[in-house]
């Protein structure tokens, strides 16, 4: 049976590429192709793809957010206009990645890759997501927003908008305008990700923005209570409140 294939780019021409490289192919049968991550989102989940064709920088919802909130267990292909420095971490965990603009031969060679994975274990097909999720978040630099999903609603943070972050056991709550959001990742994540001239750690479970800071007050001897402008009080350590003296 031929291997149900989604194309996601935001560019036409790069579509009709992948899809012409494809068309004498009948190990492939391309079922949907996708402008950008929603519309990719909502593809995956309704058409349960074997592999998909991903590019990385597109609007709405880019490449990388959308591995952060795939829940079903495609092949990937990465067909993208980073150089090979940028991608380079990505090259142990994904099938294989294109490199725009690339040629028939390079494409049948991926294409061949994912079509023996995807004979191979389907247990080996999960773990190499995982494993590429993981990748994602280690290779990652300052962000400027956070995906997070409540079953099929997504939604997109901008850092700004972030109020503070607290930790709940594996998860942290995003306090923000937009609501409060769950998200499977760890303190240590955010502290490193976050730009530290607007976030600070004032505690092992507690990070702030700055710019939200309504009040610091002595709390005990060795410890001190903020206020945020949205009303929340929150501990700051000894080490924390030291933090945010040298931010103030």
């Amino acid at each position: 049976m031929p291997i149900k294939t989604i194309i996601i780019d935001d560019e036409p021409l790069a579509r009709d590429l992948v899809k012409r490289y494809l068309s004498s192919n009948t190990d492939i049968n391309v079922v949907a192709e996708c402008g950008d991550g929603f519309e990719a989102l909502k593809a995956i989940q309704t058409l349960e793809p074997e592999l998909i064709f991903l590019d990385i920088q597109m609007p709405k919802l880019e490449g990388f957010e959308l591995l952060e909130v795939l829940q079903q267990k495609p092949e990937i292909i990465f067909t993208t206009a980073y150089d090979q420095f940028a991608i380079r971490a990505f090259e142990m965990n994904a099938v294989d990645y294109l490199l725009k603009p690339f040629s028939k031969d390079r494409f049948d060679s991926a294409v061949n890759k994912a079509i023996q994975r995807i004979g191979s274990i389907q247990k080996q097909s999960q773990e190499a997501l995982g494993n590429l999720q993981k990748t994602v978040e280690t290779s990652q630099g300052l962000i400027e927003r956070v995906v997070t999903r409540l079953g099929s609603k997504i939604t997109v943070i901008p850092v700004d908008r972030i109020w503070y972050l607290e930790a709940q056991d594996d998860y942290v709550m995003i306090y923000s305008d937009l609501g409060n959001h769950l998200k499977e990742k760890t303190m240590k994540f955010f502290e490193e990700h976050l730009p530290s001239n607007n976030f600070v750690r004032i505690h092992r479970s507690s990070i702030i923005n700055l710019t939200q800071i309504a009040a610091v007050d002595q709390y005990t001897k060795d410890t001190h209570m903020v206020t945020l402008k949205c009303g929340a009080k929150l501990r700051a350590s000894e080490e924390g409140y030291k933090k945010l003296r040298s931010y103030l």
